[in-house]
């Protein structure tokens, strides 16, 4: 999965927006104003998301591409060496657990006012 289909994939998502708050060099993905997808854009691609902690234990264990992610909290995140993967339906699985998370983690009256059902 190449860093354009990656980007259709999140901004696809309903309340999604993406910006570059740590230069040029990684491309963050944000529902509602917080963050589920980090991509760097030097060097082989890699994404960071997030992951309920017992999800990081097992895909740091059974995932040779997986990897604690850089500069984040390493019980929730997560990092994907991207050229190493084959199963995309797998990683946009994560990318949506990512996604879902951060919405799950807003306030009521946020979510109430987007109208999320949970």
């Amino acid at each position: 999965m190449h860093i354009e289909a990656i980007r259709e994939y999140c901004l696809a998502k309903p309340f999604t927006s993406e910006s570059m708050p740590f230069g040029d060099d990684t491309l963050v993905f944000k529902a509602a104003g917080k963050m589920f997808l980090l991509a760097n854009l030097d060097g082989p691609l890699r994404i960071s998301i997030k992951a309920k902690p017992e999800d990081v234990n097992e895909r740091l264990e059974k995932y040779t591409e997986v990897i604690p992610a850089y500069h984040m909290n390493k019980q929730h995140w997560i990092a994907i060496e991207m050229e190493y993967v084959a199963d995309t339906v797998l990683i946009k699985k994560w990318i949506d657990n990512s996604y879902n998370l951060i919405l799950r983690s807003l306030p009521k009256r946020k979510r109430q006012e987007l109208k999320l059902p949970f």
